[in-house]
This record gives C-alpha cells, sequence and structure tokens, in this order.
C-alpha cells in the first residue's frame, strides 16, 4: 500500500473546510497506530510566514522567492506534524483571522505548493501516515488505494467553524479552493465519499477501519 514519493503507507483523507476530516484523521491514525499529517497546518504556516514579512497574499512571485530563502523543517511528534518556519514554531498563530482570510491565496501559488508537498512525500518515506488536507489522494499520494473524502453539508460545516470560534466564510473559501489552477480541491476518482453531516467522528472512523481492512490492511 505504498504511494508515489513513498517507503511506507498512506491514508490519504481530504475534504472541505469544517468537513470533520482533521478530527476524524487524527483519530484515526490513534487508532491504526500510523502518524498524522495535517497539511493545512503547513499551508497556513507559510501564510503566516508571508504575512510576517509584510509580502501580499496576491504577489506570487514574492512569496516564490521569499520561500526559497527560508528554512521550513517538517518533523514528527506524538501530538502528530510541526513545521518551524526559520527555527519558529508558529503552532499559536496558524488560525489567527488574518491567516484564515489568506491561507487560500497563498496557497495557490504552485511553488508553494511544489515545496510542501515535498516536504510532504518525505514524510511518508520515514513513516506510516494518515495526511489529512485538499489534494492528498489527488496530487500529494495519488497511488495509494486508500482515499477518502470527507464531506458534510455547508449548513453544517458554517455551525462548526462557528463552534471553532473561526469566521472565515465557508462558501468563499469553498470557491478559492476548488478553482484554483494549482492542485484545485477535487474528489480523487478512486476516493471512497462519507457523508460526515450526521455522523459521529467514530462513526466515520469505523467506516474508514472497516474499507481498510477491506483493502487488505492488517489492523491491530
Amino acid at each position: 500500500m505504498s504511494a508515489r514519493g513513498s517507503a511506507h503507507r498512506v491514508v490519504a483523507i481530504d475534504g472541505p473546510a469544517a468537513s470533520g476530516k482533521s478530527s476524524v484523521a487524527r483519530e484515526l491514525a490513534r487508532q491504526i497506530g500510523f502518524d498524522y499529517v495535517n497539511s493545512g497546518a503547513m499551508y497556513r504556516a507559510v501564510t503566516w510566514h508571508v504575512l510576517q514579512q509584510g509580502i501580499s497574499p496576491a504577489n506570487g512571485a514574492a512569496i516564490a522567492g521569499l520561500l526559497e530563502k527560508t528554512r521550513i523543517d517538517c518533523a514528527l511528534d506524538r501530538d502528530g506534524s510541526r513545521i518551524l518556519i526559520n527555527g519558529v514554531d508558529p503552532a499559536e498563530h496558524l488560525r489567527d483571522d488574518r491567516v484564515n482570510e489568506e491561507v487560500s491565496s497563498v496557497s495557490s501559488v504552485p511553488r508553494v505548493r511544489e515545496i510542501l508537498v515535498e516536504k510532504m512525500r518525505a514524510y511518508a518515506r520515514e513513516h506510516d501516515v494518515v495526511m489529512e488536507g485538499r489534494d492528498i489522494g489527488s496530487v500529494v499520494f495519488p497511488d495509494t488505494p486508500c482515499k477518502f473524502y470527507i464531506d458534510a453539508s455547508p449548513e453544517v460545516r458554517l455551525r462548526r467553524r462557528q463552534a471553532q470560534g473561526q469566521r472565515d466564510q465557508i462558501a468563499a473559501r469553498d470557491r478559492a479552493d476548488s478553482s484554483r489552477r494549482a492542485s484545485p480541491l477535487i474528489i480523487a476518482e478512486d476516493a471512497h465519499v462519507i457523508d460526515s453531516s450526521n455522523l459521529t467522528i467514530e462513526g466515520v472512523v469505523g467506516e474508514i477501519i472497516g474499507r481498510l481492512k477491506m483493502k487488505g490492511m492488517k489492523i491491530s
């Protein structure tokens, strides 16, 4: 069950904002003993760095130039993936309002995606991973047989976002992520789609584990 750029097994969890994919991916990783990687946190960290440097999120050339001079270190610990920007951990700023507003713009820069996709693939060269994002099954690990797309109704996702204290607009984020030229949010052709609108996290995780077992994955 290895995937392109990977020496280990990869479970890809994709979906739109507030679909529940992060909670599902984290719990799934815990239950099957894989490492958890949040690709969205990587894009948010880069967005934070861009804003800190006073660069416009619309200036793709300047963003690409900045990243060529930036040290990006990725690591794993018991809580999942971590990313350091020039030695600084921006974790407490990843949900700042400005980051929420601009992460789609920064993520649409092709060079940003090239650099971070390589970082994502590096995780899987050393570890079995559950990785969640928006293009994990379609672009980052297109060859993994373990692809899931978690969705929910716009109304449910909006309520979840508000419960998290986040103020970004779900509809606008959906349009930006689905229409960008570089690695847009799409459902991979061979992904299993799960509507989490009326399911608990445990319910979604249980369905995924059942599918993984059907595919021959040994789970203790």
